[in-house]
């Protein structure tokens, strides 16, 4: 519970130095509940989050859908289809400023 969010530290220590958990990154702004759609990338995943959109025109609600790519530390084991909770932080590469914090969702929107 270092990060000041509500979750859980992992069980096994790693050396990556943007973990939240063992490392220097420090993680600020929004929490964002999501499954994870792909891991096909080294060391990032691919969150994925539905959300309903009003339609004002035929009174009916719409789905949307965002994809957000997060670092995943090497001491949480993820795979696709987990709930997952990322927390947002600064700038890791082009596209990441995101990254996992815990893998059984329950964050705020």
């Amino acid at each position: 519970m270092a990060l000041g969010l509500n979750v859980q530290e992992p069980a096994e220590a790693c050396d990556d130095e943007n973990c939240p958990f063992h490392g220097s990154l420090s993680v600020r702004g929004q929490t964002i509940v999501g499954d994870v759609a792909s891991t096909e990338m080294d060391k990032t995943v691919v969150v994925e989050r539905e959300y309903d959109v009003k339609v004002e025109k035929y009174d009916r609600f719409m789905k949307r859908r965002s994809r957000i790519p997060a670092h995943a530390p090497p001491c949480m084991d993820l795979t696709e289809g987990d709930e997952v909770t990322i927390a947002e932080t600064r700038p890791l590469s082009k596209t990441k400023s995101h990254v996992v914090v815990s893998n059984a969702g329950g964050g705020d929107d």
